[in-house]
């Protein structure tokens, strides 16, 4: 039997990406202090690693298929097939992005500026690369953590650094001067492997399936009654994917409403839906929308 060698990423993705694929309709069961997890899929290995290196190991085919972000291909240069994009919403909506940041009452306003200065980042290769084009003769330092207080106690003139927000950033004492790259979760694949037509559709399958519990996360049923003379002020009131589905009840005087919406109008949508003459109002949640 063929096997489909599949990367989850370690950290602060490695929880969501195993409740997305679940909510996709693998179960991925993580044994205590094993990078080897079990899945409920006979044609998928999974390994998990850091999502550092999760670009290389897809690269050189030690994994088919991996899930990490765009920045660290970047990072690692790595030549790997782009699926698609997964932005988690359960971790966030927003793109992670890499800054670069200086303290607050430095002199330093633009990365020109910075000609013959330090900066400590994690993500080296990109920023040599990023102030090289640029002209700009730095010197770029690997930073193992902990990267805001490297300025704050002398040891870089700046810093790059990644954040969505900036609230961490501004809670060192620090400002961001540029912003370098934005960075979404991405599921990549061996090229190799996205040439073998088995191993392309069944990570085509993975792909569309977990889109579809991404998309599903944001949105939610709305199913409700209306007397049929009701039913043009209710049905003006609701945005749909396509037009809302309207079905005959047992009573010829009321029918049966339904549709998909987004999950943060909820709360100002159904108190008018209720005002426009709906009853029997039911939300319910969503696995997949495709």
């Amino acid at each position: 039997m063929k096997k489909l060698k599949f990367g989850i990423p370690k950290g602060s993705l490695e929880k969501a990406t195993i409740e997305l694929l679940a909510k996709s309709g693998w179960r991925v069961n993580v044994h205590h202090r094993s990078y080897f997890p079990e899945i409920d899929d006979p044609e998928i290995e999974c390994s998990i690693c850091r999502a550092q290196e999760m670009s290389r190991y897809v690269e050189n085919g030690t994994l088919d298929v991996g899930i990490t972000g765009y920045d660290w291909i970047l990072e690692n240069e790595s030549d790997v097939h782009m699926v698609t994009d997964l932005i988690y919403s359960k971790v966030s909506r927003k793109p992670a992005r890499w800054v670069l940041a200086v303290p607050a009452n430095s002199p330093y306003k633009k990365p020109e500026d910075l000609e013959g200065k330090k900066i400590a980042t994690e993500l080296v290769n990109f920023t040599k690369k990023y102030f090289k084009e640029r002209g700009i003769n730095v010197d770029v330092e690997f930073s193992w953590g902990a990267t805001e207080a490297k300025v704050v106690s002398g040891l870089a003139d700046a810093i790059v650094e990644v954040t969505e927000t900036g609230t961490t950033i501004r809670a060192h004492g620090l400002v961001i001067i540029e912003e370098l790259m934005k960075s979404n979760p991405k599921l990549i694949a061996n090229k190799n492997a996205w040439k073998d037509e088995w191993k392309q559709k069944k990570i085509g399958q993975i792909a569309m399936l977990m889109k579809g519990a991404l998309r599903a996360d944001r949105l939610v049923g709305l199913k409700m009654n209306c007397p049929k003379d009701k039913i043009q002020q209710v049905v003006s009131l609701l945005p749909s994917l396509n037009a809302p589905t309207i079905s005959a009840l047992y009573d010829e005087k009321w029918c049966s409403i339904e549709t998909v919406i987004d999950e943060s109008s909820v709360r100002e949508l159904v108190p008018k839906l209720h005002e426009a003459g709906a009853q029997g109002i039911i939300e319910y949640s969503l696995n997949k929308v495709l």
